[in-house]
């Protein structure tokens, strides 16, 4: 099959290489999917990079964790009328070396979802681990059906993700932006309200929620907790799943006195249950109206090491897709 894979860590041209190996076939549980579209998030940049000093865990890396195609194999254990399904899965390069940027994909049943009639493969390699990080981020500290949600980076693809299923899920949501041009991206994904991310914050956010907010979804929780502690509610929660600053200081004694839960979300390490609940509520949300994803560049499997530059440097908003 054709894949894209490295054996190094290092710069995308450096190291990322284009051509033929065997193809895969599942084991049991397993299904063999042909991929379409596979999704960039920056977690595989991140692990291409070294960037958290853990170093090469295989010998040859076929990146990318997301994709979306068709079912064209099942393994020993996995029903018959899998095959032939549109999908899309996740985890294909979590704690594996062979993930999405190749013709075919072996992954469990379990990091596999329908894709729906009306979402793209486009749409649906873009699930993944944006979708199931804010699922977990949301739903993480209880239900949040009739409360209020702050969303910060709304305008991100989790932040995107996390308005959408906070909304879905019965939520009031407050998204949080760098800049007005995010501003759309967050109401169209769900945000009832959005606030600029600024000094005057938590004075925005306090005028909608007087009483406080009873959750957050953080993006940036070094940079934000003091502002956070500030907006919640006694007995408020944080779902934070990445930092601006690796060793951050926090308010201790103002979270004990409020009584503040904080979860480190790490989507790799998800219990599974929590997992396939996301990718059903993603395709619910798809299915009841979220428009899911701007895509703002279509690359092909061979111009691979551009797709990374781009999601290394953006020359527009939206999601990178590598094409299969």
């Amino acid at each position: 099959m054709r894949a894209a894979w490295y054996e190094k860590q290092g710069p995308a041209r450096e190291v990322l290489m284009v051509g033929e190996i065997p193809e895969p076939h599942p084991s049991a549980g397993e299904v063999r999917i042909r991929i379409a579209a596979s999704g960039i998030n920056p977690g595989d940049i991140k692990k291409r990079q070294d960037s958290f000093g853990v170093g090469m865990p295989f010998p040859r890396i076929i990146p990318h964790s997301d994709g979306a195609g068709r079912v064209d194999q099942v393994g020993e254990g996995v029903p018959s009328d899998w095959a032939g399904r549109p999908v899309w899965c996740y985890g294909a390069q979590s704690y594996r070396p062979f993930g999405t940027a190749a013709e075919f994909t072996v992954v469990p049943l379990d990091h596999v979802a329908p894709l729906p009639e009306s979402v793209t493969p486009d749409q649906g390699a873009c699930l993944g681990i944006p979708g199931i990080t804010a699922h977990r981020a949301v739903h993480v500290g209880g239900d949040v059906a009739g409360r209020t949600v702050l969303v910060q980076g709304a305008g991100g693809a989790v932040g995107m993700c996390a308005a959408a299923l906070a909304r879905h899920a019965g939520a009031r949501v407050i998204g949080t932006v760098r800049s007005s041009a995010e501003e759309p991206a967050a109401r169209t994904a769900g945000a009832h309200e959005v606030v600029l991310n600024d000094q005057a914050l938590v004075a925005g956010v306090k005028a909608l929620a007087p009483d406080g907010v009873d959750h957050i979804v953080e993006v940036a929780f070094g940079a934000n907790i003091d502002a956070d502690v500030e907006m919640l509610k006694m007995g408020g929660s944080i779902g934070a799943y990445a930092t601006d600053h690796a060793t951050p200081k926090i308010p201790f004694w103002l979270m004990v006195f409020k009584n503040i839960r904080v979860f480190f979300l790490g989507s790799d390490d998800f219990p599974t249950e929590a997992k396939v609940a996301a990718a059903r509520d993603l395709n619910d949300a798809l299915q009841a109206g979220w428009a899911g994803f701007e895509i703002a560049e279509r690359v092909p499997l061979a111009e691979i090491a551009r797709a990374h530059e781009l999601v290394e440097h953006p020359a527009r908003r939206g999601r990178v897709v590598v094409t299969v």
